[in-house]
């Protein structure tokens, strides 16, 4: 089924982002009279949740229905830096939670940040495959380029 312009596929995941945009404008209206701190902090990240959905799908859909060119090598690193940049992050963050969390006493507050320890970690290990497999696998280095251009010639290149 996830073969490239599946129409089947490209119609779901259209509908996706629908539904996932009808999440959040159902929630943001709601948001105003909600009192509830916890409630209200809890339902905004659902909502926040389904605006990522949302540009998850559409990114999947581009990925199925358009050709990608690889990117430069300045771009590459950019993108290379502020990913590693933010996979250190998340581990710190991460580290952090799992040290305080154990000491609180407060049942309302372990559980908000047990839930934001989730996401971190669900953040962390999405960085890391953003890392493997978009970022590297939609780049062609100068390397690469010398390595296909060679790698059939004797010698490569050089004096037999």
């Amino acid at each position: 089924m996830e073969t490239k312009n599946d129409p089947k596929l490209v119609a779901f995941l259209k509908n996706q982002v629908k539904i996932e945009n009808e999440i959040v404008e159902s929630l943001e209206k709601s948001l105003d009279g909600i009192k509830n701190p916890a409630v209200k902090a809890v339902l905004k990240g659902v909502s926040l949740d389904s605006v990522k959905h949302a540009e998850l799908y559409s990114s999947a859909i581009t990925l199925l229905t358009s050709t990608s060119t690889a990117l430069k090598q300045e771009d590459l690193d950019a993108q290379r830096a502020l990913v590693e940049k933010h996979i250190a992050v998340e581990a710190k963050l991460i580290g952090e939670l799992q040290k305080i969390i154990p000491e609180i006493k407060n049942e309302k507050v372990v559980f908000l940040l047990k839930a934001i320890l989730e996401d971190e970690v669900r953040h962390h290990m999405m960085l890391k495959k953003v890392l493997e497999i978009i970022v590297h696998g939609e780049t062609i280095t100068e390397d690469d380029w010398w390595e296909m251009l060679w790698e059939g010639v004797p010698f490569h290149g050089a004096p037999g």
